[in-house]
């Protein structure tokens, strides 16, 4: 598929009819780390959007372009937001699904053996 992959999904990146209208009705206003784009509508500044830089997924915006998206900030999130503190991480956009996913001790997909029951439970019974 290659390079028409984007013709005929909206899952990974923009299709050419999302991309048309971005740069036919909209103006680039900045880019984040990870390669995402956001555009303000040129007639609605009200209107903003993001292209995603691989797959549509909203977790991977970060904190600051999300409040601007969402219109918590009417500036650009580098001229509304302080910057990122020394003790403060990075953010990660949602890992399910992922080999870095959180598994809880006692889940089929941790490692390890999943610990015995206590018996200190009682199942609820209908009265």
């Amino acid at each position: 598929m290659g390079m028409f992959a984007n013709a005929f999904t909206w899952w990974n990146g923009a299709s050419w009819g999302t991309t048309f209208f971005s740069r036919r009705n909209g103006e680039e206003v900045g880019r984040d780390e990870a390669g995402n784009i956001y555009f303000q509508h040129r007639g609605n500044p009200a209107r903003r959007w993001v292209i995603y830089d691989g797959s549509n997924d909203s977790s991977r915006v970060p904190p600051g372009w999300n409040a601007w998206l969402r219109g918590t900030i009417n500036d650009l999130p580098d001229k509304s937001l302080p910057p990122r503190r020394k003790f403060e991480q990075a953010p990660e956009p949602n890992l399910t699904g992922t080999m870095a996913a959180y598994r809880p001790g006692g889940s089929l997909a941790a490692k390890g053996i999943r610990p015995a029951s206590t018996g200190d439970y009682e199942a609820w019974k209908p009265e």
